[in-house]
C-alpha cells in the first residue's frame, strides 16, 4: 500500500468535511421553512383580512373546451391555426397548435390572448386605437392584430382567447368567439 503525502492527507480531509458541512447544512435548511403552530395561525387569522381580494378563472377543463371549439370552427373552414386561452392574469391555460399551423402562430396566439384580456376588448377593436395611440403597440406581449377575443364573467374579464395563422384577422377573431361561445353551452 503506498503511504499519501502530507497534502494529500489534509486535503482528503478538508474535502470530507465539507460534504459533510454541506450535507448538514441542506437538512438544517430544508426544515427551517416548516411552519410552527404560531405560524399557521397567522397564516390562518389572515386569511379573513378585508384587504384580500377574490378572483374568477377558467378551470383548465374550460379552457380546453374553449381552444377545442375554436379549431373545431376554424377546421370546419380548411383553416390551420394555433388557439391560446390565457386567464386574467396573461398565464397560458392552454395552447393547441393546430395540424398545419405556421410556426409564428402560437406565439401570435398567446399575444393576442394576452392583448384582448389586458383590455376586456376584441384586438380588432384595439386595433382602432393605435390610430390614437401609436405607442400601445410597445407594451411588452402584447400584440395588436385581429384574432383576439376576451372573455368576462359578470362584465369583468376572466380570460382571453387568441387565434393566429387565418389568412386574416377577421376570421382568427371569428373562431376565437366561437371558443367563448362553447364556454356558454
Amino acid at each position: 500500500m503506498q503511504k499519501l503525502s502530507r497534502r494529500t492527507r489534509v486535503l482528503t480531509v478538508a474535502a470530507t468535511a465539507a460534504v459533510l458541512g454541506a450535507g448538514t447544512f441542506g437538512a438544517v435548511s430544508a426544515t427551517a421553512g416548516t411552519p410552527d403552530a404560531a405560524s399557521k395561525a397567522a397564516v390562518a387569522a389572515d386569511a379573513g383580512n378585508k384587504n384580500l381580494t377574490q378572483s374568477t378563472h377558467l378551470t383548465v377543463a374550460a379552457a380546453t373546451k374553449a381552444a377545442q371549439a375554436t379549431l373545431d370552427a376554424a377546421k370546419k373552414e380548411n383553416q390551420r391555426v394555433s388557439v391560446a386561452v390565457v386567464d386574467r392574469n396573461g398565464n397560458t391555460i392552454v395552447e393547441l397548435r393546430g395540424d398545419g399551423a405556421g410556426p409564428q402562430s402560437p406565439e401570435s396566439a398567446v399575444k393576442k390572448a394576452y392583448t384582448a384580456v389586458s383590455w376586456n376588448a376584441p384586438t380588432s377593436e384595439l386595433t382602432k386605437r393605435l390610430e390614437q395611440d401609436p405607442t400601445l403597440k410597445d407594451i411588452p406581449g402584447t400584440l395588436f392584430l385581429a384574432g383576439g377575443a376576451p372573455v368576462t364573467a359578470k362584465g369583468a374579464p376572466v380570460a382571453g382567447i387568441g387565434v393566429a395563422g387565418a389568412p386574416s384577422g377577421d376570421l382568427d377573431e371569428k373562431f376565437a368567439k366561437a371558443g367563448v361561445a362553447a364556454l356558454n353551452r
